[in-house]
């Protein structure tokens, strides 16, 4: 990896759960102020879903740890915590890189009892998050799991999946690949206020019809619907008719989930731009993860007459699928992802 003006930090004693996770060194670069990038060696790249999960993949990908999209909502925050690092800050500038993924994906997928059961990557960090720009470790994996016949799917807010559209269109031609977008935002300066790291979501929308002209049946991910915030009529038909004349083939939308960790850096955000939504907030969320049901079943009636009248509606499982809360040393997708059911 060629880096300008790199510095290296082979023996980082202030990071000591990242022993455990095969560190190698971290990396500082001008290009990214502000982040640093832990290289480690993976011992496995395929990660094995509890029987349970009530999501429709049994293992996924994940060639990144931490992401500098920066989502205060993000619901992976909390898995930063596994490498003593804090959710907040740490989740979004100390990004932990699998350097070597692609190489042990292919061993373990030429391995005889692999049975060729779909993988899905995006499930906890984006894979075309920035990085991936300099590390190029997505066409690798494509190329690996394209070379044993395995099924996948790609859920991103990254517009940098463009620059594999060419090998995810050859990929296609031999297994079945389901390609998704996140797009919960449609007002700019919110945008940049919540997900300060992302591309625009003009860019998104871009990226969603530029994949749908190469032949993909695009899947656009509304979510999370933002209380009080991104949850008007107004807001949601504009998205969702801007998604419909992206050449999306379908859409869903979910209401946010505050988990752990992320619960406290999402509170801490609103408490200083939107302080009078915090009582509300306390209403809807408790002290729990989840809103309440009378809300989901609100969001619900309001969302599908706009997925119906711009063609957009698609069959969902119900909003009560297993919830389940991350172990120390794992963390467990959003059950929003059966969106690649």
């Amino acid at each position: 990896m060629r880096w300008q003006k790199q510095t290296l930090d082979v023996d980082d004693g202030a990071l000591p759960g990242l022993e455990r996770a095969g560190f190698v060194r971290s990396v500082r670069t001008p290009d990214f102020e502000g982040v640093t990038f832990h290289e480690v060696l993976c011992k496995s790249a395929l990660n094995k879903m509890p029987q349970g999960s009530g999501l429709p993949f049994n293992w996924t990908i994940n060639p990144m740890r931490g992401c500098s999209h920066a989502c205060r909502y993000c619901f992976a925050r909390g898995s930063h915590e596994y490498l003593e690092l804090d959710a907040g800050r740490d989740f979004d500038t100390q990004i932990v890189v699998k350097t070597n993924v692609a190489a042990v994906l292919r061993r373990e997928l030429h391995r005889r009892s692999w049975r060729r059961e779909g993988v899905a990557l995006g499930t906890n960090t984006d894979p075309y998050q920035r990085a991936e720009g300099r590390y190029r470790l997505m066409p690798g994996i494509i190329g690996a799991l394209t070379d044993s016949g395995t099924p996948f799917s790609v859920l991103t807010k990254g517009t940098l999946l463009r620059r594999d559209l060419p090998l995810l269109v050859q990929a296609s031609r031999v297994v079945p690949v389901s390609l998704a977008v996140s797009i919960a935002i449609l007002d700019e300066d919110l945008h940049r206020s919540l997900e300060s790291g992302t591309p625009s979501p003009r860019a998104r929308l871009d990226l969603v019809r530029a994949l749908a002209d190469a032949g993909f049946a695009v899947h656009v991910m509304v979510a999370p619907v933002i209380p009080c915030l991104t949850d008007g009529n107004a807001h949601l038909d504009a998205l969702f008719g801007e998604i419909a004349a992206a050449g999306a083939a379908s859409a869903v939308a979910f209401p946010m989930h505050l988990r752990g960790s992320t619960r406290g850096w999402f509170l801490e955000w609103l408490a200083t731009h939107h302080p009078a939504l915090l009582r509300r907030y306390r209403q809807l969320y408790g002290r729990g993860a989840y809103v309440t049901p009378e809300y989901s079943a609100w969001l619900r009636g309001r969302v599908d007459p706009l997925l119906a009248r711009h063609g957009l509606y698609r069959e969902r499982p119900s909003d009560t699928a297993p919830r389940r809360e991350p172990d120390t040393g794992s963390r467990q997708p959003d059950p929003q992802l059966a969106l690649f059911a």
